[in-house]
């Protein structure tokens, strides 16, 4: 991301799509292929004739064609035909149906949560200022998380330059995240919900003082019980995953071990972090974690742990009954406990420049729905590694130019793009791979249209392009949560590979 040096407000852009060089619109691999279907055809016709070798090539069109012609969210017909397959594949297993609990189908018995969270591990220690911070390990995917909670300060009645000043510290924080030994994924979780209003009555009522007027004691009384009406509440989290292989030996540490190394590692990462205009940044502890997953599966559960709360109560939760009771994911749909879920991925950045309060329509709480979560996913790329990607990108752009007579106007606009991040890079700046997931949640099975539609209008007013997660809403529902989960580490495809087709 580059800032914009205008006159009026600050501006921001030049986000990009990894590139692969290639002819007629194929990557790298794509490009081989061509090759070797053209070797192919002189071979075929020399062995076998003119009908085979047209015959062949017929087929090697339509493969390639698959390959090449993509629709406005950069999917190709492979894609999409590959994740329909896997879909039958799963739904033909009824891999889609979750039922656990002492009645489900489970052999332990209780609600563990399902899908690529089902083998997550909780445990809980301190960092270096004696705080609890909960860890999450994922043996799947090798990694440990911590989540930070934060509370945002918010941009409203903030001079411009106070906000401009809180991105920069933002891009700041990425980049020396993205030094940070061990590091492979960042995530910023924002989740809106209506107001139950108990922690306002636990505010008042701990602060009303007997001997006050009795008029003051009224007004607070009333307000007390009118304002959660309409309220909504903010979340915000900050969740750091960090490889569990230590890098001399290639040995997974153990939980203590890697627990000793971030301990003392969080103050640093909270200090800075409040710096950004994240607010009051503490590790978050592994009860609260507990709840806030089993009311995301669950959103009735909310009620009954904010009375408890309201009554001096704790409802102790363990990790291995957070997840839902039941659960059915469909082709783009979620059905969870109670309530239904559909989740978006953002698959282009918004185009030409935009101001710092592009998100604030999307992050903002709607009545309409039960929950929104909207989750940013940050891949923090080391410098050696970004170097060679801004350069792979410069060769690509300037590929694109040179194959043709009159390259387009897009093109040249996106070489000039890929020089200006290389020039940026190469002065010290940090490159980070980032995605989008939006996630909504409602009670009301009929308002699922709905639902759909002011989602998909709230990511036009962020110029992101959205798109259902068809195929796999159970996924994208646990990814969207802070458990630290990357998702290019649970495809079988690795990235790199795709990235080159």
């Amino acid at each position: 991301m580059a800032a914009v040096e205008t006159n009026g407000p600050r501006t921001y852009g030049n986000w990009r799509r990894p590139e692969s060089s290639g002819i007629l619109g194929l990557g790298l691999y794509g490009t081989i292929l061509l090759f070797a279907a053209m070797i192919i055809t002189v071979l075929v016709l020399m062995a076998g004739g003119l009908l085979w070798a047209l015959g062949f090539v017929v087929l090697a069109a339509v493969a390639l064609m698959l390959m090449v012609v993509r629709d406005r969210h950069h999917k190709s017909a492979l894609d999409r035909g590959a994740v329909r397959v896997g879909w039958w594949s799963a739904r033909s297993r009824r891999q889609n149906l979750y039922r656990s609990g002492p009645l489900g189908a489970t052999s332990w018995g209780t609600c563990q949560l399902p899908g690529v969270a089902a083998p997550t591990r909780l445990s809980e220690f301190t960092d270096s200022y004696g705080r609890p911070f909960v860890m999450v390990y994922s043996p799947a995917s090798g990694t440990y998380a911590v989540v930070i909670e934060t509370e945002p300060d918010g941009a409203a009645l903030v001079d411009e330059e106070q906000i401009d000043a809180w991105v920069a510290d933002w891009g700041r924080w990425l980049r020396n995240v993205g030094e940070e030994h061990g590091i492979l994924g960042a995530s910023v979780t924002i989740e809106t919900a209506p107001d139950s209003g108990s922690r306002l009555r636990r505010e008042v009522m701990s602060n009303l003082d007997p001997e006050a007027p009795e008029f003051a004691r009224e007004t607070m009384l009333e307000v007390m019980d009118m304002y959660p009406e309409g309220s909504s509440s903010v979340r915000a989290f900050v969740t750091l995953t960090f490889n569990a292989s230590a890098s001399v030996s290639g040995k997974r540490r153990q939980p203590e071990d890697m627990a000793r190394d971030l301990g003392a590692r969080i103050p640093n990462l909270t200090s800075d972090l409040e710096a950004t205009g994240a607010g009051a940044a503490t590790p978050m502890t592994a009860q609260r974690l507990c709840e806030f997953v089993r009311v995301a599966y669950d959103p009735a559960a909310a009620v009954l742990l904010d009375e408890a709360a309201e009554n001096g109560e704790s409802v102790p939760l363990q990790w291995s009954d957070v997840g839902p009771t039941a659960h059915e994911a469909t082709w783009n749909g979620y059905w969870h406990e109670n309530a239904f879920s559909c989740s978006w991925e953002m698959t282009e950045a918004p185009s030409g420049v935009v101001q710092s309060g592009i998100l604030a329509r999307l992050l903002a709480p709607r009545r309409d729905l039960t929950r929104k979560r909207v989750t940013l996913l940050y891949r923090p790329i080391d410098p050696g590694r970004a170097k060679a990607i801004v350069e792979s990108d410069v060769r690509s752009s300037n590929f694109r130019i040179s194959s043709t007579a009159k390259p387009a106007t897009r093109d040249v606009f996106s070489a000039r793009a890929a020089q200006a991040t290389a020039n940026e890079e190469a002065s010290g700046a940090g490159l980070v791979m980032f995605g989008v997931l939006v996630t909504a949640t409602i009670n009301d099975p009929e308002r699922v249209a709905d639902a759909r539609a002011t989602v998909e209008n709230l990511g036009a007013s962020a110029k992101l392009r959205l798109r259902p997660v068809y195929g796999s809403q159970d996924s994208a529902f646990a990814f969207s949560l802070p458990l630290g989960l990357i998702p290019n580490r649970h495809i079988s495809a690795p990235s790199r590979m795709k990235e080159k087709l």
